[in-house]
């Protein structure tokens, strides 16, 4: 501290020493007396405190009540550090001591301050309320509000000598948590005394404080609500209902002991909804009671909470069996049921409880926060405590000492967290000694940032160094969270050359499964195959994993999901980009874990196209390209294989290889929705089919040595021309072509043939893609009738032989590759059959409608359940396409607004002509995407296509996942689909059938 000239000291120079308003601090040194200006000792004090001008604040109220405190201060250079430190940190301790100055007494001596134990805490607080703390069960002397004030001034005495010795650094962080705890104890045992003295006769029950969470662990905040578990015995020859009613009252009273307001206000609340049953279940229970709950209904994340579970007032020896029989549940926690699923439905909710506007500024519940490091902590001690004593400690930081020591967290790394924790711990007690009041929000203003920073010891810029210190801590908290579970295993696995004690084989493979690897032997593998070894591929491995594995761990098949990062890796793992791309892009390596382990369908695409990884970096690379820049990419890489037709179509797959995993990525993430993913899939079959048809062409005209001789092209049918292609589509297609003027009919008949005929043959190549069968049976005559025909031999067959059916197929006709001219002209033809003037008779709509139901009880699969098939059963994208083709087949002659080849366009046309209620229409819509996405869904995770509902438990639980379901979500899952199918079953009755 720079010497300050024996004058009065001005406004710019309290500036330099730190005032934030140095008029203001001039103002009150003035009002203290000339001697404080003058006073290097003082000012060095006021100086050093976090707010120098709270401090001034305070002591000026301080002086106003007595004018003597500055001598006292001159005298005593411990009382002056410590009473300016907790003045310049705490604004509410300031007014305590104003309002009782006597209190300077705690607070003074140029030794450091003892430090009290619990038993001296627990007697200064039972003497507060008139209680003798020789007796097992004290009674408080009176109940009333005096009383209640007693307790306060006495409770807020020993909090301001312990602030005292923690802002002057007399008290380690480990001492302030445990004396917080100790003093909440000794206060719920002085409330528990007050409540005794309103019973007359509380005798008849034991009762037993259970202190739970930071209480319990001996971590507690400054201020915080303190949770507590209540257990109770009747004594020998009570009974024991009225020993329970009697325990209720004393537990009620002593928590509103600790919550009523005062003229010194309330201590904190005492919470105790970890109690069995939470909120809803009885206050107190004996301790048979509490076992019985564990044992048969107790979930995870109440196990989790016991791990802190210590006795803290009352009848400590009842407490201490309650502790010993808890103990024996909480360490086979991790072999339950569901435990994984548990874990994740707890991260869930604590996440739920921050707001999006707060989670950057929170401290405990956001990103990084302490709740981070205590959730991992905990899960380590759950999954490996019931082997290892060693692990069984109730505070976070002791916990992951031990955890480090037993090799389940690297020593560097279990360092770095614990130094987050230490940091975040000395936040929160900052933030809430100015007010002592329960928060955990980083403060917005400046101000509050300085104070938080001086009071961390940052002096040159304390808002910056704060800020960035800070936010260096969480960032490394949350990483090391993510990394923690995971580390160990791999040096499990690797034998890596590092000091750092490795995890057994065993626990590696129990911290496998508790996180829902089904094949923790086989993970074990998987990740020894990709680390072993000293190439820097193993490195970035080592480094990649930990976080991929608790991703793979999210998804909804873990084991699946890392044997397709095995096999991606070892495709690509000689290539310089694709591990620096997962390293260094978080989005990559997250969202290809949650494809990889989604989907069997994409892992496979992968293998083959492993380098369409590099397009998951970026939201906006998993958007569909548009058909026409895919169109010209594909007849360019034709282009590149002239007379190689074969070479070329492979060449071409391989681009719809890679725009399949774009459009599945995009999917599976939900950035497109079941109508996109229709179109893009469409899209990319007529770009791969103009592709085959142009090499083909070539191929026939090389052979054939002279043009081709006529007009040829393809017209989409079915799903495909409808846009509405899922993944495992075929294509249906029909061929037609003109001959051109002037040459022989014959010829061009002949080449048209060989360019369909090769043009299935390029598609039907073995080939590692998905393949697209070209499938032309919905030409006229079916199977039967030639492959090609002639424009004008499609337009006399319709005038003279079409059926319904050949008018309904034509509703999905549309141009697909070839000839564009061509592929209008035949969609004229097309349109005189689809969109008749008048709509078609009613024998032809009665005949529909046989064939509907012919169809139905034909060409179900058997054993096929009709309300899961999602093409045929009921309620299924049949039913809701043939509803909207009648509808356009009577109507869309005189309603051009219902000439499209899509089915939900044509029912919204409906709606818009007035021929279809809007609740129809949600109804139909809804049943027809549940169902396209169920089968788009059934093909992602199985690799192949199905039309029904698999039976298999475990692949519905998979479906329901990729669709959006929580992990235990698969039987809402199919509720939902019959729910909805048989709405819209409803619907196509009456509006189909006209019943």
């Amino acid at each position: 501290m720079n010497a300050v000239p024996r004058m009065r000291t001005t406004a710019g120079q309290l500036a330099r020493l730190g005032f934030a308003d140095g008029t203001r601090a001039e103002r009150l040194l003035d009002e203290l007396g000339p001697q404080a200006a003058e006073d290097l000792d003082l000012l060095d004090s006021l100086a050093a405190a976090a707010d120098p001008d709270l401090a001034l604040t305070s002591l000026n109220r301080l002086a106003e009540q007595d004018r003597g405190v500055l001598e006292t201060l001159r005298s005593d250079p411990g009382l002056r550090a410590r009473l300016l430190g907790v003045f310049g940190v705490s604004a509410a301790l300031g007014e305590h001591v104003v309002r009782h100055p006597g209190h300077l007494d705690l607070l003074g001596g140029a030794r450091p301050l003892p430090r009290p134990t619990a038993q001296e805490l627990r007697a200064e607080l039972l003497l507060a309320v008139g209680a003798d703390p020789e007796d097992p069960e004290p009674r408080a002397a009176g109940v009333g509000t005096p009383t209640l004030v007693a307790l306060r001034v006495a409770y807020r005495g020993r909090l301001l000598h312990l602030a005292a010795r923690d802002v002057t650094g007399e008290a380690s962080l480990a001492d302030v948590t445990a004396e917080l705890s100790d003093l909440a104890g000794a206060a719920l045992e002085a409330a528990l005394a007050v409540a005794r003295a309103e019973h007359a006769d509380p005798g008849s029950v034991r009762l037993a404080v259970i202190g739970m969470g930071k209480c319990g662990a001996r971590e507690l905040n400054y201020i915080s609500d303190v949770d507590v578990v209540f257990v109770a015995e009747p004594r020998e020859g009570a009974e024991e209902t009225e020993a329970i009613q009697t325990a209720t009252r004393l537990a009620k009273g002593m928590m509103r002991v600790c919550s009523a307001s005062t003229p010194e206000g309330a201590l904190w609340e005492v919470d105790a909804a970890l109690r069995p049953e939470g909120r809803s279940g009885p206050l107190v229970r004996t301790l048979a009671s509490h076992q019985a709950y564990y044992r048969r209904w107790a979930k995870t994340w109440e196990f989790q909470a016991l791990l802190k579970a210590r006795p803290v007032a009352g009848d400590l020896e009842l407490g201490e069996q309650y502790v010993s029989a808890m103990n024996e549940m909480v360490w086979q926690a991790a072999t339950r049921d569901r435990f994984v699923e548990d874990v994740q439905a707890m991260r869930r909710r604590v996440e739920a409880h921050v707001r999006g506007d707060e989670a950057e500024r929170q401290i405990k519940l956001g990103p990084g926060g302490l709740r981070d490091i205590e959730f991992a902590v905990q899960l380590l001690q759950l999954v490996h405590g019931r082997l290892d004593p060693l692990l069984r400690r109730r505070a976070t930081l002791p916990a992951l000492a031990a955890l480090s020591r037993g090799g389940y967290v690297g020593r560097d790394d279990a360092k770095a967290l614990a130094e987050a924790y230490a940091f975040l711990r000395r936040i929160e007690h900052l933030i809430q000694l100015y007010r002592l009041r329960r928060t955990h929000l980083v403060p917005q203003s400046e101000t509050d940032l300085r104070r938080l920073g001086r009071g961390l010891g940052m002096v040159s810029d304390p808002v910056g160094e704060f800020t960035t210190r800070w936010r260096r801590h969480a960032m490394e908290a949350r990483r090391l969270h993510e990394k923690l579970f995971y580390r160990p295993l791999l040096q499990a696995v690797a034998r890596l050359p590092e000091s750092e004690a490795r995890l057994s084989t065993a626990a590696a493979q129990a911290r496998l499964e508790a996180l829902g690897y089904t094949d923790p032997a086989g993970a074990l593998r998987h990740i020894s195959a990709l680390t072993s070894g000293v190439s820097r591929r193993a490195a970035i491995q080592r480094t990649l994993l930990p976080v991929m594995l608790g991703w793979f761990a999210d998804a909804p098949d873990p084991d699946a999901g890392l044997l397709g990062f095995r096999q991606v890796s070892d495709k690509l793992g000689a290539t310089p980009w694709y591990l620096r791309l997962l390293r260094d892009e978080t989005a990559v390596a997250s969202r290809l874990t949650r494809l990889l382990g989604s989907s069997r369908y994409v892992t496979g695409l992968l293998l083959h196209a492993p380098e369409a990884v590099a397009m998951l970096g970026s939201d906006a690379e998993l958007d569909p390209r548009p058909a026409e820049t895919l169109l010209t990419e594909a007849r360019a890489t034709v282009g590149r294989y002239p007379g190689e037709a074969e070479i070329a179509v492979a060449a071409a797959r391989g681009l719809r290889r890679r725009e399949l995993v774009r459009t599945a990525a995009a999917d599976l993430s939900g950035r497109i929705d079941v109508e996109r993913v229709g179109q893009a899939l469409s899209a990319l079959n007529d770009v791969t089919i103009q592709a085959a048809l142009d090499a083909a062409i070539g191929k026939v005209e090389m052979e054939r040595r002279a043009p081709l001789g006529t007009r040829f092209a393809v017209i989409a049918m079915g799903r495909l021309g409808g846009l509405e292609c899922s993944y495992g589509s075929d294509a249906d297609v029909m061929f037609v072509h003109s001959p051109l003027a002037g040459g022989s009919e014959r010829d061009a008949t002949d080449a048209a043939f060989a360019v369909a005929n090769e043009l299935r043959r390029l598609l039907a190549l073995p080939a590692p893609d998905p393949p697209l069968l070209i499938d032309p049976d919905l030409r006229p005559e079916g199977r039967q009738g030639p492959l090609v025909r002639t424009l004008a031999s499609y337009a006399a067959y319709y005038e003279r032989w079409s059926s319904p059916w050949e008018s309904q197929a034509l509703l999905r006709a549309r141009f697909s590759a070839g000839d564009a001219s061509l592929g209008a002209e035949f969609l004229g033809v097309a349109d005189r059959l689809r969109y008749p003037e008048g709509g078609i008779p009613d024998a032809a709509v009665t005949q529909i409608r046989t064939l509907k139901a012919r169809m139905e009880a034909e060409r179900l699969p058997r054993g096929a359940d009709p309300t899961l098939h999602t093409k045929l059963g009921r309620g299924g994208l049949s039913d809701v396409e043939w509803v909207a083709q009648l509808i356009q087949l009577r109507h869309a002659g005189s309603s051009p607004p219902l000439r499209t080849t899509r089915t939900l366009e044509a029912l919204r046309a409906a709606v818009a002509e007035g021929l279809l209620s809007e609740a129809d229409e949600a109804a139909l819509a809804g049943a027809w995407r549940l169902a396209s996405r169920v089968r788009d869904a059934v093909m992602l995770v199985r690799g192949r296509a199905s039309d029904s509902v698999p039976v298999d438990a475990r692949e519905r639980a998979l479906i329901s996942r990729v669709l959006g379901y929580p992990p235990d979500g698969s039987g809402d899952f199919v509720d939902d689909y019959r729910r909805v199918t048989r709405r819209a079953r409803l619907v196509m009755e009456r509006v189909f059938y006209g019943g």
